[in-house]
């Protein structure tokens, strides 16, 4: 007698992929991160998935940096549409890929890999997915704002190069290695080169992410993203002291949390308007959906499930 497929395990392993036991219906889709578990795109995805009547399902994968390489030949072999990538794999996939995008290409980090005919094609929805979150968080275009991103790495290069590509009045991006911020800030400088905001400050600056820069910059612009990994952990500070925070700005947090992560709190209690990851990551899902099934996201359904 055949066995019945199980149902499908909460977070999968590598070991899990190398011994493969389908479920019902089968696992297809998922999701790569290190850590893994707080993510809610099973929610959104399986939710998309049963409203168009497609009989495969999407999961958790906690896969380590160094299992990365056999965890993406694997899903090849077993015949998976295709993954998302989170925190830590976005940069390290992209060398993996046999194709990538122009955008997975200049911004250096990868966020959705699609499967076809044995290849895996590799795309970046981040900067897009974060664009749609802000115009449905605060009602503004990026192109009308002066926006400072914390961080340098994948997330936040592809916040930078939409906001670059939206011709945005103005663009600060602070981090810890002021050396990368100032390599990003490099290699956009072509899209800032015409003339916008009249004033003391440049419109494309690299800076430090410490008090006194910050203060400086806060208020010469309209919205802070926080693109660091800083809020993941229970314990982690605010990346950017509630003090520094005033009231004009909105605040934008890619991290999502059940409860208000510590850069909210701050923001909230600086008189500010926020928002967290929750938006961007129901825009950049839905962009991931589109690539992997050809056919339009039904985004309420996506919504309602989040």
């Amino acid at each position: 007698m055949k066995k019945k497929p199980a149902a499908a395990k909460q977070v999968y392993t590598l070991a899990d992929l190398k011994d493969w036991h389908d479920a019902d219906p089968p696992v297809r889709l998922g999701v790569f991160g290190d850590p893994v578990e707080h993510s809610r795109s099973p929610q959104i995805q399986n939710a998309a998935l049963k409203h168009y009547k497609i009989d495969v399902q999407y999961a958790r994968f906690h896969i380590l940096p160094d299992e990365l390489r056999e965890a993406i030949d694997l899903i090849r072999k077993l015949e998976f549409i295709g993954v998302n990538l989170t925190i830590p794999h976005k940069i390290g996939a992209l060398e993996l890929l046999d194709v990538g995008d122009d955008n997975a290409k200049r911004v250096g980090a990868v966020n959705v890999i699609k499967i076809e005919g044995g290849k895996l094609l590799g795309f970046n929805t981040d900067g897009r997915g974060f664009a749609r979150a802000i115009r449905e968080e605060f009602s503004v275009d990026l192109r009308d704002l002066r926006v400072m991103i914390l961080g340098a790495g994948g997330a936040a290069r592809a916040i930078a190069l939409q906001c670059a590509k939206e011709n945005s009045e103005r663009l600060v991006i602070a981090n810890r290695s002021v050396e990368k911020a100032q390599k990003l800030a490099d290699e956009l400088r072509d899209f800032f080169a015409g003339p916008k905001v009249l004033g003391p400050v440049a419109r494309l600056q690299a800076v430090s992410l410490e008090e006194a820069a910050i203060r400086f910059q806060i208020g010469n612009v309209d919205l802070v993203v926080n693109a660091t990994p800083i809020g993941l952990n229970r314990g982690d500070s605010s990346p950017i002291p509630a003090r520094l925070l005033a009231p004009h700005l909105m605040v934008y947090d890619t991290i999502y949390s059940a409860e208000r992560t510590p850069f909210i709190s701050a923001a909230i209690e600086a008189g500010a308007r926020a928002a967290n990851g929750l938006s961007m990551l129901l825009h950049q899902g839905a962009l991931a959906f589109e690539i992997w099934f050809q056919r339009e996201a039904p985004i309420d359904v996506m919504r309602k499930a989040l």
